[in-house]
């Protein structure tokens, strides 16, 4: 853990840390924003509200009984409502409902948003306007709770983001719960660091008091409250259910949320370039995950470190009340010089360290330790025995990490002189789930330390899927217990079979009990009574003639061609898997050794009975043999040796 205060302390003086309020995903189940690598590690389908929203106009001459019409698959963000934005170059079109009477402002080819079969609704286009003139234009609030605060808002604003192939052109703008309504408002001028949006959303996801007639409720479940308040004012236009791809948390697989937040965050995008040169003087296996973590590190975005939890590293930062004076600790030594704190400090989780205070140097009284804890992509692996055994430490902790070049060797407090001949790493081995992950937070922190990459070499595995093609779940049961796989076929076929799967070609491979017992039927018991032959061979040979049987390796001195071929074949595999070894590709390993492992058995099954040292040459053909044997491996393994 002191390696990683250690590490970020470098970070913060070289001005890489800075804290900001952005919109980032969030888990209403843990109470914590995610990174944006961490929310994409979840997608999948799911069902939302979808509906279309009246904002009546106000103020603009000639635009009575005149609505703008916004489209939100979000409705809980609707109490929060400030803006409507619009496409400065969109050309909108205000159409007159006939039989209600009310004009709205809507994108012409949008139409199908507000009738399901424009062709024969009743209607007709009475004006056009550009987006850009209405930028500045009132309506009249969903809700009341911001009016006062926030009364200058309520107004048409400009943003070139707003799509026309998506719901009417016109987007409802809750700065709080989108990062691009928030920049827009931020563009507007309406939002500033010291006039920060509505956010009426604790961490559990709950409306706040400051929407008393939502609070309590969570934000999804009050979709349904929202949407029978609004159709009693007869500004919700159309409701309906849109089915579309949407990020879950990772660990409680909730619907995440996206909600302002304080943060703190490493500075990532402008070091792309530098990233990308490290990464591309690495070597990976196989060499097309390697693309695809490039392309991932080429739209870096800066790096959210902190998490709202209890457990796992505290981040080292010391504050005062008002923020305006930050301390970063960088080790224990540190922390009690400037404390003064003389208490035993051989753990640094938050309940040792949380009531340590620091003087301000600038009059603010004392400064305290922020709330947040590091990232756990962050975080070093520095469990207590006890803490292991708590369900919430193990939890809420993995230990993959990025600072773990560092901190599995207490770098740089412990064996400094050790370190340079140890870091790169020669080579790491993953699943291909650590291209957003593990790999991509060694890589920024190895770049912001040292410039480099901090491992030459990557193998990268695929994901290991049940039987049925589903993610293996403890909850599911839906694979063998590995200890009753090792204790039931043994580790070697266990490791055959994984070794000579997809999966080390970074493919999904559905795990199969039957294909661990297959390996011990086709390889091993077959190379095990190889050698058992050889051995009883070897006995014989020695009950028949009173010597101990030596081979002899020395390919010039043979004749036969048989043997010949043997030994070369034999010189061929340990090149070959030298070969192997330095470009780190194991498949092509296994394969040739199962190889010769088949060839050995059917080498053993063309000999004669009661066979001796002298088995080929009773071979009256050997070219045959050697054709024969070569044949049958090919046939039983499926295909020749690579």
């Amino acid at each position: 853990m002191e390696s990683c205060w250690w590490v970020f302390k470098q970070l913060y003086d070289n001005g890489r840390v800075y804290r900001a309020y952005q919109i980032m995903p969030f888990s209403t189940a843990l109470c914590t924003p995610l990174s944006h690598m961490e929310s994409k590690q979840n997608e999948k389908m799911t069902q939302d509200p979808a509906v279309v929203v009246a904002f009546p106009v106000e103020g603009v001459k000639g635009m009575e009984n005149t609505s703008f019409l916004a489209y939100t698959t979000t409705p809980w963000t609707l109490p929060s409502n400030l803006f409507v934005a619009v496409h400065p170059n969109f050309e909108y079109a205000v159409v007159l409902d006939e039989p209600s009477g009310q004009k709205y402002v809507i994108l012409e080819t949008s139409l199908s948003v507000l009738y399901q079969n424009p062709a024969k609704a009743k209607y007709k286009v009475v004006e056009k306007l550009l987006g850009r003139d209405m930028v500045g234009w009132k309506y009249s609030p969903l809700f009341p709770y911001f009016t006062e605060t926030f009364g200058d808002c309520f107004q048409v604003i400009g943003a070139e983001y707003v799509e026309a192939g998506e719901g009417t052109g016109l987007v409802h703008q809750a700065p709080a719960f989108g990062q691009e309504d928030y920049d827009a408002a931020v563009a507007a001028g309406f939002i500033t660091p010291e006039r920060l949006p509505p956010c009426p959303v604790d961490d559990n996801g709950c409306f706040t008091a400051e929407v008393p007639d939502y609070q309590g409720q969570h934000v999804k479940a009050a979709d349904k409250a929202i949407l029978k308040d609004l159709r009693g004012t007869g500004r919700l236009l159309v409701e309906s259910q849109v089915v579309h791809n949407d990020k879950f948390c990772w660990r409680s697989d909730t619907q995440l949320i996206r909600k302002a937040v304080s943060s703190w965050f490493i500075r990532v995008a402008d070091s792309v370039p530098q990233l990308l040169e490290n990464v591309h003087s690495t070597n990976w296996v196989p060499q097309s995950v390697k693309n695809r973590f490039v392309n991932w590190v080429a739209n870096a975005r800066d790096w959210n470190v902190s998490r709202n939890r209890y457990w796992g590293t505290p981040l080292p930062l010391w504050v005062s009340e008002d923020l305006q004076e930050v301390v970063c600790i960088g080790s224990i030594a540190e922390l009690r010089q400037l404390s003064g704190y003389d208490g035993p400090l051989d753990d640094l989780h938050r309940d040792k360290v949380d009531h340590i205070t620091i003087p301000s140097r600038r009059g603010k009284g004392v400064l305290r330790r922020v709330d947040e804890v590091f990232d756990c992509w962050y975080a070093p692996p520095s469990l207590s025995p006890m803490q292991l055994r708590s369900r919430q430490a193990n939890t809420k902790r993995r230990y993959e990490s990025g600072c773990m070049p560092y901190a599995s060797r207490h770098y740089p407090f412990s064996n400094p002189d050790k370190f340079p001949s140890l870091f790169p790493a020669d080579f790491i081995a993953e699943g291909l789930d650590q291209t957003r992950g593990w790999f991509y937070s060694l890589t920024v922190l190895g770049n912001e330390l040292f410039k480099t990459s901090p491992f030459r070499n990557v193998i990268v595995n695929g994901i290991v899927l049940a039987e049925d093609g589903k993610k293996m779940s403890k909850r599911l049961k839906n694979y063998t217990d590995p200890m009753e796989m090792l204790n039931h076929y043994g580790a070697d076929a266990l490791r055959l079979y994984l070794i000579t799967s997809p999966a080390v070609k970074a493919e999904s491979l559905r795990f199969k009990d039957s294909g661990v017992k297959d390996v011990i039927s086709r390889v091993l018991l077959p190379l095990w009574n190889s050698y058992r032959f050889l051995a009883d061979q070897a006995v014989l040979y020695k009950k028949t003639t009173g010597r101990d049987f030596v081979a002899d390796l020395e390919v010039e001195k043979e004749t036969n061609v048989m043997d010949r071929w043997i030994l070369a074949d034999c010189q061929s595999l340990l090149r070959f898997m030298d070969e192997e070894m330095a470009g780190m590709i194991p498949l092509r390993q296994t394969n040739r050794i199962v190889y010769g492992a088949l060839l050995t058995c059917a080498f053993a099954r063309v000999s004669p009975p009661h066979s001796s040292t002298k088995i080929a040459r009773r071979h009256r053909q050997p070219d045959k043999l050697v054709h024969s044997l070569q044949s049958q491996a090919t046939e039983r393994h499926g295909r020749p040796p690579c």
